[in-house]
């Protein structure tokens, strides 16, 4: 097993942190504060190749895979940006690729791949469902050549700021189906053509940016709309999931990697009773032990990510990598916020909104607890416990 990048891989790090320098600190300060969407380091990202790098070159994409995605996205965090703000549009690409028709493909990859067209909306969570997603109540009922949908979602991110989503919704009622994992559809819906159809209320989050409960009424999407099969649309959804796992474990492992960084920096300058407090064990130690976690952790996320470019099962390699990336960047945080005491609450020096960034990873896009529940069951073959 070769453990150093590729020429390439290398070239992907170089290219993105350019894109990432022309945008500092102060301007995810200024995002993060003022709840506005990034839209200059989007178009740049775009522009740049970077958002289109997992759609295949036949469709104007570079033809990357997700081991690639993952870097990408781990560089923007470890910038100081926020990959939040782009990633949706690489992780649909696991549902999209792989489950969409060729004519979806081949009417949006190509507009997906220049920035002409924004793919950032992954709906999925209800208010009553949560994480139990044969249980959403969106319902897409069939009429002639079209779909007629209502429901709502709620969570759901940066539907202001794109033209296309992915939705997920039931089109056969649970207590009619023989498995609950049936009877669900996905469908890719152009935001730009719903009029009326689809509400949406803005939710303030500790994070700022765009996120959305939507509200569907009587919104029609012709038949083309559905990705795949009727009723196993939730089968696709795990191909965007494992991926989706893969890409956030990436950003994780990127905000983990910039506390460190920073938090190295200032135990190196910061002088207290005349000696450097990273002399000190207290703080050196939850720094080293930190870096252990995501060392370790990045390794298996390139694991699942190697694995799932070769088309082999990866689901448990991906969620074990998301669980662990998230824990060792949050220990980071803390390592970082610790280090610099009081002044980890100044705004100036970025690290409280980080630290909300770490947080949040621990429970989105999916709980640290679900992950466990999924080992246990799944892996070890234990009860399963809920």
């Amino acid at each position: 097993m070769d453990f150093e990048f590729t020429d390439l891989q290398n070239d992907i790090r170089a290219g993105v942190r350019e894109v990432c320098s022309r945008f500092d600190l102060d301007y995810w300060r200024q995002s993060h504060e003022e709840h506005t969407y990034p839209t200059e380091f989007v178009k740049a990202m775009s522009d740049a190749g970077w958002l289109g790098a997992l759609i295949p070159e036949e469709y104007g994409g570079s033809g990357l895979g997700f081991t690639e995605g993952a870097i990408i996205l781990e560089e923007v965090n470890r910038s100081g940006g926020n990959s939040n703000q782009v990633h949706a549009q690489m992780y649909t690409m696991g549902a999209l690729l792989r489950h969409g028709s060729e004519e979806q493909k081949r009417k949006y990859l190509p507009q997906i791949a220049d920035g002409s067209l924004r793919l950032q909306t992954f709906a999925v969570t209800e208010p009553d469902a949560g994480t139990d997603t044969t249980k959403i109540k969106t319902f897409a009922e069939k009429k002639g050549d079209r779909y007629i949908i209502n429901g709502q979602k709620i969570f759901i991110s940066r539907f202001n700021n794109t033209d296309l989503m992915l939705l997920l919704a039931r089109t056969t009622p649970l207590d009619k189906v023989e498995k609950r994992t049936h009877g669900i559809s996905l469908f890719l819906i152009d935001t730009r053509e719903v009029g009326t159809g689809i509400e949406s209320t803005k939710i303030s989050t500790m994070l700022g940016g765009d996120t959305n409960q939507l509200f569907f009424n009587d919104l029609e999407v012709p038949e083309e709309c559905l990705i795949g099969e009727e009723g196993r649309g939730l089968y696709c959804v795990m191909d965007g999931m494992v991926a989706e796992r893969i890409l956030v474990s990436g950003s994780a492992l990127g905000n983990g990697k910039w506390f460190i960084d920073q938090a190295v920096k200032y135990a190196n300058e910061r002088v207290v009773f005349n000696r450097p407090i990273g002399q000190n064990q207290g703080i050196q130690f939850p720094i080293a032990q930190a870096y252990m976690e995501l060392q370790a952790a990045e390794a298996l996320m390139y694991k699942a990510a190697t694995k799932f470019d070769n088309k082999l099962q990866a689901g448990a390699e991906a969620n074990m990598a998301k669980y662990l990336c998230s824990e060792a960047a949050y220990h980071a945080a803390e390592a970082c916020m610790q280090t610099h005491g009081g002044y980890a609450a100044a705004n100036e020096y970025h690290i409280n909104r980080k630290w909300m960034q770490a947080r949040m990873m621990k429970i989105a896009p999916i709980s640290s607890n679900l992950i466990l529940s999924h080992v246990g069951q799944h892996v070890l073959k234990m009860p399963r416990s809920y």
